[in-house]
């Protein structure tokens, strides 16, 4: 019988299988009889890899143009996101430690196929949209750095395959140092273009308060859910409740609690960097854009080309640009990861890594590459803001499994999620569906 899950004594419908992303399960140790430092330092990683989702290529598009249009306006929602992701995020670990299961596991595991199968075709939808701001992200990094055309760069993009694959097999240590490098990087670029900006610092702290016209405004709710998306990603879920299990923690109930403590210190801590990085880009475009009456960047190479006239230095948009393709190379380790934590989740199809990658870059290039080839970049900063509002749509059908499955007191055991923390957690899933029930009240109401 299951250690981790008896089935007889469970919520679930059937035992657990083979362990999440299983060429990785349980392959980093945790130093189980070793210090308390050692130990939670075992489990600092998974964190990081999620932070990646949260300032995206896509989520670049949304907080320039909310910086640019509205100022420091939308810096409430950017917190309030982050917040939610805390949250879920810390849930995603629960379900993963206690049940032994990821996401897309669960989701199999507890509905029939009649809706286990949709689930699966939604969160497939919001990793294409993931994988689309990536693709275009990158190519237009590789187009401010080196003048490769879009074009060009959107083919290029298939080639990170190679580099996942040689990180992949070297460890998923290794996986997750580059990550963490490719983060500081990013850190330091933005560190020094907000001191360039020199923005008003009352202002910023101002912009954390919330305000009526981000609901009463359908502009900028359309821009805040956009934020949200961006910040809250459907594939995050996924991803997060699978990464967790490279750990080889222990079957105890005290061992797993453990564990969930040092898996929650190290999302969190990830995710509060992942909203310096976030409010950073969107005050960076409304110190540099909006403050200079620049109320209409969207473009992320427009928002390169103008950086330098207006801050001075032509360093800034070299900065900017080493920025974007970091976050585009980041973000394409971790959509493999989640494409193929939710196939093999939902489907118990197993393909080999470099096939996954292949197919699901390809449903992306496909629809990049036309969008750059017709319309230019004014269709690259439409499409890619245009993702970030799909995920935010898709997010309701991540998010309400995951609340349900680790409020059970039946699916979770001993380590089902305090009532407190459930209720926070409906909350934040009601609030989610009922924003997106409003920017499609106002789309059809035009």
């Amino acid at each position: 019988m299951d250690v981790l899950n008896p089935n007889a004594k469970s919520g679930w419908r059937h035992e657990r299988g083979e362990g999440s992303l299983s060429d990785v399960y349980r392959t980093v140790g945790t130093g189980r009889h070793s210090s308390t430092w050692r130990r939670a330092a075992a489990f600092a990683g998974p964190g990081y890899m999620v932070a990646v989702g949260y300032m995206d290529p896509g989520n670049w598009a949304t907080s320039l143009a909310g910086g640019s249009k509205f100022g420091y306006a939308l810096l409430t929602v950017a917190l309030l996101s982050n917040l939610m992701a805390i949250v879920l995020q810390a849930l995603c670990a629960r379900l993963a430690i206690a049940s032994g299961r990821d996401l897309a596991q669960a989701c199999r595991d507890a509905f029939p196929r009649y809706v286990s199968v949709p689930l699966w075709a939604l969160a497939e939808i919001a990793i294409i949209a993931t994988d689309i701001a990536e693709v275009i992200g990158t190519a237009i990094g590789l187009n401010l750095l080196m003048g490769i055309p879009l074009e060009l760069g959107v083919l290029i993009t298939a080639l990170d395959v190679f580099v996942i694959l040689f990180l992949q097999k070297l460890g998923f240590r290794w996986v997750e140092a580059f990550i963490i490098a490719m983060l500081g990087v990013i850190a330091v670029c933005f560190g020094v273009q907000i001191l360039l900006a020199d923005p008003q610092w009352g202002a910023v702290l101002t912009g954390f308060f919330p305000t009526t016209e981000i609901v009463t405004n359908p502009e900028m709710l359309y821009l805040a859910l956009g934020i949200l998306g961006a910040t809250v990603m459907p594939h995050n879920l996924y991803l997060h409740s699978g990464i967790v299990q490279t750990r080889a923690y222990g079957h105890t109930v005290p061992e797993k609690r453990e564990a969930l403590t040092f898996a929650t210190i190290d999302s969190t801590v990830a995710l509060c960097f992942a909203l310096l990085i976030n409010a950073s880009i969107l005050i960076l475009a409304a110190a540099a854009f909006n403050a200079h009456g620049k109320t209409d960047v969207v473009e992320l190479g427009e928002a390169h080309s103008l950086l330098s006239p207006l801050l001075g230095l032509a360093i800034a948009p070299t900065l900017f640009g080493i920025a974007l393709l970091c976050c585009g190379l980041n973000s394409t380790v971790t959509a493999t990861l989640a494409g193929q934590i939710v196939m093999e989740g939902f489907l118990k199809i197993r393909l080999k890594p470099w096939v996954r990658r292949l197919i699901t870059r390809a449903i992306a290039i496909v629809p990049a590459a036309i969008v750059t080839i017709w319309y230019g970049d004014q269709g690259t900063a439409q499409l890619l803001i245009l993702t970030q509002v799909v995920l935010s749509l898709q997010l309701s059908f991540a998010v309400f499994p995951l609340v349900m499955f680790t409020a059970s007191k039946a699916k979770m055991g001993e380590l089902v999620a305090p009532r407190w923390l459930s209720g926070i957690a409906y909350l934040i899933a009601v609030v989610i569906a009922g924003l997106n029930v409003k920017l499609l009240f106002d789309f059809v109401t035009g």
